[in-house]
């Protein structure tokens, strides 16, 4: 199937140059005394003499040697030049960087690799390189591990990556004007075998088309904490919570999206992400169809009267998923440029989406989530209206003006506003373009928001010192795992307790 995600940072593991040589994986020098030992037993077998004969020349055992040779052991210089003297070579030939033969940089890197802290939680065993162990069986040992830990680095994304797949992911959406046909076709065929026409889609039709893809919905009190919802794959149960801050139409649509869009377990972050954005569209599509949904909204826009708080009545959906839905099908069917934005109260930028124009702060990356939104957009202004109240404005910025709508709410995580805005070009279709609420945001100019005002900068600057709130998941190392944050001890307990007969209910 086609899919929203493209890889954003595919893995490469390390490979070997045509010469044989690895400077990267050797360290670089002879400080290291795995590479080190990989020299010194080169030039020895080289010159075709044993651990003894050398040894005797140096003035050392035989096994000490061998624990130099194996890189278990530091050297001092006296003992390199003596070394050197024994295997006539000049001591610059051992400190060389990188490995002497192709043979030697794979024995480094396995060596590297099996010292490593994380190689036994790999679940790999430890295998003696020896004159026994072929080159090519050496080399598909290197292979497999780099390989391993090069997806373990991908399903664990540093802040950097997790902002990149996002910038990426944004850009591949934008390029689609957030509309993807192959999820609205299969989601139009689910809501035909339900026969809905017109209005919320009820639990009970998305219990029959769960059954429909041959699922159950099970609601739960004991889900893990984890988690949202956990499908049970082998006896085709999809657990949802008896309660929650969510509504569990969309939760169940979710996980059922998993299975009808053929999803696979992500290989990293970034496909995560790209998961997480098509089976929100597949929900959407459902609770708000397209045959049903673009009439609605094209009658608004004969009216010139498109409010999301209408197309949210009229499918008993949340305003953040109406906002999702109208980006979904504004520029595909009504010809209207949109941006979206999930705020915080404190104006971080949680989701966004546009393809209006409209410039969202951003880092270097191109990343925005994380950023702050100035204090004179919509998204923030909003929270100083009564909660739930639909607020409209206009913000002139340097990419011109544009007319936003927004409400603000609490959530189980805190206060949040969605905004959905247009260029002023496009307000005429819109309710509530005749609000007089108008500000100017000059960001990214520091003066406009960053910079406290002279008068109060010049009174408090250097007497205080906040303590800063840490937005732990932009900035945390991603959990590990398949699906990043979910435990899966706690996970697999539950549903072998759920799969038992008799077991909770």
């Amino acid at each position: 199937m086609t899919t929203v995600h493209e890889r954003v940072l595919p893995f490469r593991p390390t490979s070997l140059d045509d010469g044989g040589h690895d400077g990267a994986a050797s360290g670089g020098g002879g400080s290291d005394p795995v590479a080190l030992g990989r020299r010194l037993r080169h030039h020895r077998r080289a010159a075709g003499l044993t651990l003894a004969d050398v040894a005797t020349r140096a003035g050392l055992s035989a096994s000490a040697l061998s624990l130099l040779e194996n890189g278990r052991r530091e050297t001092k210089v006296s003992t390199l030049t003596a070394l050197a003297g024994a295997l006539a070579v000049d001591v610059q030939q051992l400190l060389s960087p990188g490995a002497p033969s192709r043979r030697a940089a794979l024995e480094v890197r396995w060596e590297r690799a099996q010292r490593s802290p994380g190689f036994e939680t790999l679940g790999i065993p430890s295998v003696r390189v020896g004159p026994g162990l072929a080159d090519d069986a050496l080399e598909a040992l290197v292979g497999l591990y780099e390989s391993v830990v090069g997806l373990q680095q991908h399903r664990t994304a540093t802040p950097e990556y997790a902002r990149l797949a996002n910038a990426e992911l944004r850009r591949l959406m934008r390029e689609a004007d957030n509309y993807f046909p192959h999820i609205e076709t299969l989601a139009a065929e689910l809501v035909r075998v339900v026969d809905h026409s017109h209005g919320p889609v009820t639990r009970e039709a998305v219990s029959r088309i769960a059954r429909h893809a041959g699922f159950e919905i099970e609601q739960v009190p004991d889900l893990p904490a984890s988690t949202r919802t956990v499908t049970d794959l082998e006896h085709r149960r999809i657990y949802v919570p008896v309660r929650g801050g969510h509504d569990l139409r969309a939760t169940a649509l979710q996980a059922l999206g998993h299975v009808v869009l053929e999803h696979e377990p992500p290989r990293d972050y970034a496909e995560f992400l790209a998961q997480r954005v098509e089976i929100n569209y597949f929900a959407a599509a459902v609770l708000l169809p397209e045959s049903s949904a673009v009439p609605f909204l094209q009658r608004a826009k004969t009216e010139r009267d498109i409010a999301l708080e209408d197309l949210r009545d009229a499918y008993a959906v949340s305003y953040e998923t109406a906002a999702h839905r109208f980006c979904n099908l504004a520029t595909r069917h009504l010809d209207l440029q949109v941006h979206f934005m999930r705020t915080s109260a404190d104006g971080v930028i949680y989701k966004a989406y546009e393809n209006d124009g409209v410039r969202f702060p951003m880092d270097a990356t191109g990343a925005i989530e994380g950023a702050r939104v100035c204090r004179a957009w919509t998204a923030r202004v909003v929270f100083e209206r009564p909660q739930g109240e639909v607020y409209h404005q206009y913000t002139d910025t340097g990419r011109g003006t544009f007319w936003c709508t927004a409400v603000a709410e609490q959530t189980p995580a805190g206060r949040f506003s969605v905004s959905m805005g247009v260029p002023f070009s496009q307000v005429r279709w819109m309710r509530g373009r005749e609000t007089t609420e108008r500000r100017v945001s000059r960001c990214p100019d520091p003066r406009c928001c960053t910079q406290p005002p002279p008068e109060l900068a010049a009174r408090w600057q250097g007497r205080v010192w906040p303590s800063a709130r840490a937005h732990s998941h932009l900035l945390a190392v991603m959990p590990p795992g398949v699906f990043p944050g979910v435990d899966d001890t706690e996970v697999l307990r539950f549903v072998a307790e759920h799969a038992e007969p008799g077991g909770p209910t």
